[in-house]
């Protein structure tokens, strides 16, 4: 599909966005409305995507759950933004795009309710082994007095590990249902646990042993790749339940498939290690053997409201870069930069000016590591805010109080 094509070069909002995933028709349309021709394709995967980037050379591209590789970003000579229509985005080569000086943004808590609705499915489902029961139903077999044997949820203890959007939403749905809730975060304080009603765990092992339900719901990063451990899981208590409704990679599910024989453990799991790219395919996990362990498909966000939120989003934030630059929710902007120095210089608002400040920089061999110039009421005057990778001298100072435009100049030192 594509959406009304501005041809005219001059006009900012021609942008063209390629959409390698599902995306909601209301975003589309929003989409148009900016005068950006769009191109919508969900089967995009892989090769295919390369190809496509190659031929459509977009400006932004959106995904969902699409993987985004180095060889993708090289294919694309024109992108400069990758927007992650969810929460995570640890399908994105980040590295790579941040190196090619691509945008990657994200679009955070718009599925922390669909997500936590999922968990509670499974949370409910491992303890009545909803499930097991729907079979058997299915299949002409009636066993009431093996399906009457359930520990119950209220009175017993939840544990969350990650407390962002989901894990608050998952929490709250716990108090709602009468269980004690504690949680593990690298975040979390004393007070906001407080505030939120529950209480903070100092590590992992803790809560694991103290807790009848476990819920993950961590992002997946280099940090928290198999952090859910073989040491974590044997410390969980016989008969407790375990869902993860994150990312596949934060659990070691050969240590979850021991601990599913050792401590008699209800699994509840939506992500896996090394869950299939596509919508369609054979998908076989050995974890699945065990009749203990209960799955769905990577649903989690998977709801109307949940994506007419995101598509929401995600057209905030292309309209935001297409109009004004800005990135909302990017999350390769560098926190900090090489930079020694902050130069300020206070300027009339005139051509050639900035120019006479960088060209004395370039010749002395000191980099612009970062800068912003911020004006004035009135657009009389601005301020320019440069970051520079050496401190300039005073012979250097000199020269730009040179300019009869500059108003002023003061350099200040950046610590680290």
């Amino acid at each position: 599909m594509e959406c009304a094509i501005h041809d005219d070069p001059s006009n900012a909002s021609s942008a063209v966005i390629l959409l390698a995933d599902s995306f909601r028709e209301q975003g589309l349309y929003a989409l148009e409305k900016l005068g950006c021709k769009v191109v919508l394709d969900p089967a995009l995967k892989d090769a295919a995507l390369v190809d496509a980037l190659a031929k459509v050379n977009p400006d932004v591209l959106v995904v969902r759950s699409t993987k985004v590789s180095k060889e993708m970003l090289s294919a694309a000579g024109r992108l400069s933004l990758i927007v992650r229509a969810g929460a995570g985005y640890d399908t994105i080569d980040v590295a790579s795009a941040s190196a090619s000086g691509v945008f990657v943004a994200n679009c955070p808590n718009k599925n922390s309710v669909a997500v936590a609705e999922l968990t509670w499915a499974l949370i409910l489902s491992c303890d009545r082994r909803v499930p097991h029961q729907v079979s058997d139903l299915k299949n002409g077999k009636w066993d009431k007095k093996e399906y009457s044997k359930a520990l119950g949820l209220h009175g017993r203890t939840l544990g969350i590990i990650g407390l962002g959007g989901i894990g608050a939403e998952v929490a709250k749905r716990g108090k709602a249902f009468g269980m004690n809730v504690v949680a593990w975060s690298r975040s979390l304080t004393d007070e906001r646990a407080s505030d939120l009603g529950i209480s903070r765990c100092e590590n992992l092992l803790d809560l694991a042993k103290i807790s009848d339900v476990v819920s993950v719901h961590l992002a997946a990063t280099p940090k928290t790749e198999n952090c859910i451990n073989e040491a974590f899981l044997l410390s969980m208590k016989v008969g407790a339940t375990f869902v993860n409704t994150s990312r596949g990679k934060v659990v070691d599910e050969q240590a979850l498939a021991k601990a599913v024989e050792q401590k008699n453990l209800l699994v509840g799991l939506d992500v896996y290690q090394n869950e299939p790219t596509s919508g369609k395919s054979e998908f076989s996990p050995a974890i699945f053997k065990h009749p203990s362990v209960i799955g769905t498909h990577h649903v989690g966000a998977s709801t109307s409201q949940a994506q007419d939120a995101i598509a929401h989003e995600a057209v905030r934030v292309i309209t935001s870069y297409i109009e004004n630059g800005d990135v909302p929710n990017c999350v390769n902007r560098a926190k900090s930069t090489p930079a020694k120095a902050m130069l300020c210089v206070r300027h009339r608002n005139l051509p050639g000016v900035l120019a006479h400040v960088f060209e004395l920089m370039s010749h002395a061999g000191v980099n612009v590591e970062e800068m912003e110039n911020i004006m004035y009421e009135g657009a009389h005057a601005a301020c320019a805010r440069i970051q520079l990778g050496e401190i300039p001298s005073a012979e250097q100072i000199e020269k730009i109080n040179g300019n009869d435009n500059v108003l002023s100049v003061s350099v200040s030192t950046i610590t680290e």
